[in-house]
């Protein structure tokens, strides 16, 4: 009974989230600053949600780090999200080898 009870609360927040803004903006939104915050909030949230993961993937701060910094570089320059990932991982696994070797 609880399960359905929780499922069905967790329907009612998904289907709550996606209404509101429907019935509070029947009209086009024209305001050029609205359109930009609306605009980067995904980008915002993702990245919120997604930086403090980083550092605590690897359980050891100096090979999240890395493969975080090691990261950066081809996103700076466009690469595909396969190249990021993968860098920031062989990164983040040859830190984990020196810092195992070095023990």
């Amino acid at each position: 009974m609880r399960f359905f009870l929780m499922l069905l609360v967790m329907a009612g927040v998904t289907y709550l989230v996606r209404m509101v803004p429907f019935a509070l903006f029947r009209k086009r939104i024209d305001s050029t600053i609205i359109k930009s915050f609306l605009y980067y909030v995904p980008y915002a949230v993702l990245g919120a949600m997604t930086i403090p993961a980083v550092f605590y993937s690897t359980g050891n701060g100096i090979s999240a780090a890395a493969g975080f910094i090691c990261c950066l570089i081809p996103a700076f320059f466009g690469r595909s999200l396969i190249t990021v990932a993968l860098t920031a991982s062989a990164a983040a696994f040859i830190t984990e080898l020196l810092l195992h070797f070095m023990k």
